[in-house]
């Protein structure tokens, strides 16, 4: 058996941002435009009028000032809402595995490896472009890797149960290195056009190399425990699936297409199966939650994670426990925790111990404990 560790990690951020101000600019001038066209509905009372949004709505929301996108041309278009990412010629790149080349590139590079150093890679994601061939395949041959490479899917928490599978893996003898890569791009499945949720997505990608211990070249985090658990819900979905094309009952504009969810349920059912499951998983380590130097967790709204953050710690965290960054980047999906596990790691002394958590649709909850070797 053999000890899996973290020993690289990177993040590809896209180049064009979105401000707070820039989306409520857009929305509500598309609002202005939805109001007019159905001004006879809704004077009659059939229609509801749709209520501007504001900066300060969306603060006190989410905690979000800005997302990272691919495109905000198509999204601040108050005619299109939606980003234009064009559609790519079988014989180059998809844009998923473009993303991805880049932070498995930046995750090699910090962990001082090569891709002929890695026997697999794992691209777990929320949202994939295609159904097959696989995403992960795909980045493997663009990387140059000689093994194998796997698609998987458990929404928000993908990046926690990938690097679960990766450490698996690693332990068993399966494999010596893995790359475990998420490339969100979340701006695509957002209903842009929908004032209670226009504003909690950005795009990104993560990655992090997963390897032996005996084969780490540098500084890396000991993989201590890994733990997954998923209860099912209907109150975040997302019904675009790559069989809409063959559901004849299928209108145009159907909302439940798009990210749905039902947000005062999300935050009263997920908040304390998520704190109940790292307290668990904590105690069955021997970890007390004060041993704790960091919880980097899943960035979905500041709300939820000083929660989660206070519960754990039976306190109020102090600065630097608990980092955010989802005012920059938004909701990521899979890729907020690490996110904030790349950014905020670099400053652990030998010994110190971190936990890693993201969840979200499913219900569903993953957690890493690490440890600074």
């Amino acid at each position: 058996m053999h000890q899996p560790v973290i020993s690289g990690s990177g993040v590809f951020t896209p180049s064009q941002i979105i401000t707070n101000e820039e989306l409520v600019v857009a929305f509500n001038a598309y609002a202005d435009l939805f109001n007019e066209e159905n001004k006879v509905a809704i004077e009659a009372g059939e229609v509801e009028a749709m209520a501007y949004s504001s900066v300060e709505f969306i603060v006190a929301a989410s905690g979000i000032h800005q997302r990272y996108v691919m495109d905000k041309t198509g999204i601040l278009d108050p005619k299109v809402m939606h980003p234009n990412l064009r559609q790519r010629a079988d014989d180059e790149p998809g844009i998923m595995a473009e993303m991805a080349l880049d932070a498995c590139t930046k995750a090699l590079k910090s962990a001082g490896k090569t891709p002929a150093d890695v026997d697999a890679v794992i691209v777990a994601a929320s949202n994939m472009e295609r159904a097959y061939p696989a995403i992960a395949i795909e980045v493997q041959d663009l990387l140059g890797v000689q093994g194998f490479g796997f698609d998987m899917n458990v929404a928000c928490s993908s990046a926690t149960f990938g690097i679960q599978a990766a450490a698996d893996m690693v332990r068993s003898g399966t494999a010596r290195a893995i790359l475990v890569v998420n490339p969100e791009i979340c701006s695509g499945h957002l209903e842009w056009r929908d004032r209670d949720c226009h504003f909690i997505f950005g795009d990104v990608c993560t990655a992090v190399l997963v390897e032996r211990k005996e084969d780490a070249a540098g500084d890396h985090f000991d993989i201590i425990s890994t733990r997954c658990l998923t209860q099912f819900s209907n109150n975040i979905r997302n019904n675009n699936g790559f069989l809409r094309r063959s559901r004849p009952d299928r209108v145009k504009d159907r909302r439940d297409m798009q990210f749905m969810q039902n947000g005062r349920k999300v935050f009263k059912e997920v908040l304390p199966i998520v704190a109940k499951h790292m307290l668990g998983h904590l105690a069955d380590n021997g970890v007390a939650p004060d041993d704790l130097r960091r919880m980097w967790l899943h960035q979905a709204n500041k709300a939820m994670n000083d929660f989660i953050g206070k519960k754990v710690l039976g306190r109020v965290p102090e600065a630097g426990e608990q980092p955010n960054v989802l005012q920059d980047y938004a909701n990521t999906s899979s890729a907020g925790s690490i996110i904030a596990f790349s950014k905020f790691s670099d400053d652990f002394a030998s010994g110190d111990l971190g936990i890693i958590c993201s969840f979200g649709a499913g219900y569903s909850v993953g957690s890493v404990i690490v440890k600074k070797a």
